[in-house]
């Protein structure tokens, strides 16, 4: 079968990789009666070398996956409400937004960024699909639009709240299937001097770390700044400056304002232009050789793991991340390679993982069970993991990433 680019049509012909047949990462199952009515996709990434935009070539439904039951709550992690309140601090001194200011963020989850603007007396809106997030958001006090974003949204908040001082869309532009149609959403829903920002990982480290994990079917794109660049000038938007984060294994802060607004680049922007030309993200000289190194972490794991077992170890993970079912649907694991995933959020606890179907539970069973490995799926929150289970060193309990090598610890 013959596929085409999202974005701009051109036949695709360069494979990145393929994680074969999985289930959709974010679905956990309610009861082992689920099991039989489990739906699973083919997980294969191409690359266009007409935009560079890495894509899957498969498109579920994003109905299927932005539900009234989506498990995923942005507040569980503290580190990442920090990261939601420094940005809100930051971006309020810099583009001076006060009471007179609109700021719309695109997948506001559960108001964990919102409700710092809300704090400091500015006007916000949030726009996001899953309703049970938007309602969490609501009770934060964050007016929330239940709605997939794009152009006809942008126009209907226009018409209702007026335009934006500042979009923020953070680890949402991967998400959209017509990305076209959510990048005219933020031309349409801009002032004249607004400005939008976008976060996402950074495909140039997705490549660097073997972060294949990040690959899943809620992500439709893989996104460079290069990519990312052509998008918005199509529509009339120009990127004036980029930040390297650290958040998600490394991400980029994109800052775009319309192209008639005059902003100047900043050396941010440079920076991260000649890296990726370093690395060859605009010839398909920087995507080869890529599988070799996914096939190789999966390979070290299951060599862990069957050790591991040989020597009557007990392996549990933590952390029940679209990453982690990521890595374990590819890995084939099942409940008797892993006996259970212990999970923070309460919408979690008490169902079973997608593919593998081992339970999520309280992390406190950890510390009953005592088990001798404890396998953090979700590797970029490591250090705040650690801190939090450090009790397993009291029976010399060791942690484990497989990304991008296997590290015991």
């Amino acid at each position: 079968m013959s596929h085409r680019c999202r974005f701009c049509s051109a036949p695709l012909s360069l494979s990145f990789v393929d994680l074969g047949t999985t289930p959709l990462a974010n679905s956990n199952l309610r009861s082992r009666d689920d099991i039989a009515g489990e739906r699973s996709f083919p997980l294969a990434v191409m690359v266009c070398e007409s935009c560079f935009l890495v894509q899957t070539t498969e498109s579920v439904p994003a109905d299927a996956i932005f539900h009234d039951d989506y498990a995923y709550f942005s507040s569980i992690s503290p580190s990442w409400v920090e990261h939601a309140r420094r940005y809100a601090e930051t971006m309020t001194g810099r583009f001076s937004l006060g009471a007179g200011s609109l700021v719309v963020e695109v997948a506001s989850n559960d108001g964990y960024l919102l409700q710092h603007f809300v704090g400091a007396g500015i006007p916000v809106l949030g726009i996001e699909p899953a309703g049970n997030c938007a309602r969490e958001a609501e009770a934060r006090g964050v007016p929330t639009l239940v709605d997939f974003f794009g152009s006809n949204t942008a126009e209907r908040v226009v018409r209702e709240k007026g335009q934006a001082d500042l979009a923020a869309a953070n680890n949402v532009l991967a998400h959209v299937p017509d990305i076209s149609d959510f990048i005219a959403g933020f031309k349409a829903l801009l002032k004249p001097k607004g400005v939008v920002t976008f976060e996402f990982p950074h495909l140039l480290n997705l490549i660097a770390l073997t972060q294949f994990d990040t690959i899943y079917h809620e992500h439709y794109s893989y996104l460079s700044l290069t990519s990312v660049e052509r998008i918005l000038a199509r529509h009339g938007l120009m990127v004036f400056d980029v930040e390297q984060l650290p958040t998600h294994g490394g991400s980029l802060r994109v800052f775009a304002g319309h192209a008639e607004a005059g902003w100047s680049e900043q050396p941010g922007l440079r920076n991260v232009r000649a890296a990726e030309t370093a690395a060859h993200l605009a010839d398909r000289g920087g995507y080869l050789g890529f599988t070799a190194k996914v096939e190789k972490v999966r390979d070290d794991f299951l060599r862990f793991l069957s050790e591991a077992k040989a020597e009557g170890k007990t392996v549990v993970g933590y952390g029940a991340a679209a990453k982690g079912n990521t890595f374990m649907n590819y890995c084939r694991l099942t409940d008797g390679d892993i006996a259970f995933v212990a999970d923070r959020s309460p919408h979690k606890q008490g169902r079973l993982l997608p593919g593998v179907h081992a339970p999520i539970v309280d992390p406190e069973l950890i510390r009953q069970t005592r088990p001798d490995y404890v396998v953090i799926l979700p590797w970029n929150l490591a250090r705040e993991i650690e801190q939090q289970l450090g009790f397993i060193r009291d029976w010399d309990g060791r942690f484990v990433t497989a990304i991008p090598q296997l590290r015991t610890f």
